[in-house]
């Protein structure tokens, strides 16, 4: 993993838009975000087990296996969103991008690759695109049944119990630190 603030400058989403200002893992968990690197699907196993992770499956996101709407999901992806659950992603293979909003609320690029899992908790802003590969292989697991719906940034969204409650716990995660 490799996290750093977006440079917001012209092009493809793909592209690493790498301000060369990184951003240590500690803001990182300020905001909520949790890193790991596992090896193996047994190490994800373990964590799934003690956070209580019930169910889980495998998107491979490429032009290879998405066809003629590869482009169109990856610009779904790419609009900012939130979910009113946990987002857990495990990179199988391949890797890609989860932009999430800072305290600011500027974008922070979180680069994934092969073997790195991470959570985001409900009610972040974020956005997720693959790299310039165009390939991304991801195990997704849920605390419950699997839950899809984006929640695109806007008022109503703003106003969201999760949202609200992720406001309050980034504050006591700022303040703790």
């Amino acid at each position: 993993m490799k996290a750093y603030w977006f440079d917001n400058l012209p092009g493809d989403q793909r592209l690493p838009h790498d301000s060369g200002r990184e951003v240590d893992p500690t803001y990182l968990a300020k905001l909520g975000i949790l890193h790991y690197h596992y090896p193996d699907v047994a190490s994800v196993d373990a964590l799934a087990a003690q956070r209580q992770y019930k169910n889980r499956d495998e998107i491979t996101i490429s032009p290879a296996t998405m066809g003629d709407v590869y482009e169109e999901k990856v610009k779904m992806f790419f609009h900012e969103h939130l979910h009113e659950d946990e987002e857990i992603r495990y990179i199988l293979d391949g890797g890609g991008f989860f932009d999430v909003r800072s305290e600011g609320d500027d974008w922070v690029r979180v680069r994934l690759e092969k073997g790195d899992l991470m959570i985001m908790p409900a009610g972040i802003y974020h956005r997720f695109t693959t790299d310039e590969q165009n390939y991304t292989k991801a195990m997704r697991l849920f605390k419950e049944d699997p839950k899809w719906t984006p929640l695109n940034r806007g008022e109503e969204t703003d106003k969201n119990q999760y949202r609200k409650e992720y406001l309050k716990a980034r504050g006591a995660l700022a303040a703790a630190t």
